[in-house]
């Protein structure tokens, strides 16, 4: 058995510290560690996107990280889009456009499409179709992801502020 390493973690804001083998990756970390299950495991090779959490805002595949690599940043999970149990705009918008179905992928297709919002918030069709199709949806087609990010998007940014 490896030697256990004492890691510190931020996570929505929170430091918890860790008590993890080496080859622990980020995803198990969350998931049993932490308890934090909105984070899906699919299919642990960094190709589907189930798992996708938010490193330094950025999108990443929490099942491709080791919890080691991960002391030091700041880690979003899909539980930090409604800390108060209530749906934020992104989530809310998945709902009423009907982004979700199964609602497997939807964790990673939220923190993907959070990312995205984040980095470029007037973000038009063509970026947004291009930005999910990184992650796999096996019921809606994308096609209501796609309005439902871009609807998001059109109300965080208001046409005159749009490139």
């Amino acid at each position: 058995m490896s030697e256990r390493q004492l890691v510190t973690l931020t996570v929505n804001g929170v430091e918890h510290e860790l008590l993890v083998e080496p080859r622990r990756t980020l995803v198990d970390a969350l998931r049993h560690d932490l308890r934090l299950t909105g984070t899906h495991v699919g299919c642990e090779h960094g190709v589907c996107g189930a798992c996708t959490v938010l490193v330094d805002g950025l999108p990443a595949r929490a099942c491709l990280m080791f919890a080691v690599q991960a002391e030091g940043r700041e880690i979003s999970t899909v539980e930090s889009l409604s800390p108060d149990g209530r749906l934020n705009d992104l989530q809310q918008s998945f709902v009423d456009h009907h982004g979700l179905q199964c609602g497997f992928c939807t964790p990673g297709m939220l923190m993907l499409a959070e990312g995205l919002l984040a980095e470029r918030p007037a973000a038009g069709r063509e970026e947004i179709r291009e930005v999910v199709a990184a992650n796999l949806c096996r019921c809606t087609g994308y096609q209501s992801i796609v309005d439902a990010v871009e609807a998001c998007a059109r109300a965080r940014c208001p046409q005159e502020e749009r490139s």
